[in-house]
């Protein structure tokens, strides 16, 4: 069987730049405990998103919404951690301008089961996880919530509800797969 690990936004903006968090900070081994278990396996493919912006991101109408610069490419803010990055190298990266990425379902077309993890879980992973449950209703796509962080506790959560109401599966750590 074919898995996909799909890594979103594990950026430096994200886990302790401009939008960081002590949860995001914290999700950090998890997701590195994943992504290497990934790497090992033969079956899965391992892709990156990255939250791409620019410097006129102000004047994007996500940037009127939320004015606050991040992942303005090339800086810093914008690059995958450094627990992350050397991962990154090896896998598919894909950088998208907005939330959800349009790519994405193209790129796991030959993938039975998708797990995700990453940040934030009520905006750009439940974006992407409800953008490939509908591209591929009949495959198995999971999210990992302990390698998971909202922008806040309780947005966390709220994103997990809706997508298990969405049949996305959200898996016990020791339940997955990959």
């Amino acid at each position: 069987m074919k898995k996909a690990l799909i890594v979103i936004d594990m950026q430096n903006d994200f886990i302790d730049g401009s939008l960081g968090t002590k949860e995001a900070q914290a999700i950090v081994p998890r997701a590195v405990a994943r992504v290497k278990a990934a790497a090992a396996d033969p079956d899965t493919l391992l892709l990156f998103t990255q939250d791409t912006h620019t410097a006129d991101y102000l004047a994007s109408a996500e940037g009127k919404k939320l004015p606050v610069p991040h992942c303005i490419k090339p800086q810093k803010g914008w690059e995958i951690c450094p627990a992350l990055a050397p991962y990154a190298k090896e896998a598919v990266v894909i950088e998208k301008g907005t939330f959800g990425s349009t790519t994405l379902p193209e790129t796991v077309r030959d993938c039975d089961e998708i797990l995700l993890l990453g940040l934030c879980t009520d905006i750009c992973v439940i974006s992407n996880a409800l953008l490939l449950k509908a591209f591929y209703p009949e495959k198995r796509i999971l999210v990992d919530p302990s390698a998971c962080a909202g922008v806040t506790p309780e947005s966390h959560q709220k994103a997990l509800d809706v997508m298990q109401m969405c049949q996305i599966e959200i898996t016990a750590p020791s339940r997955s797969s990959t």
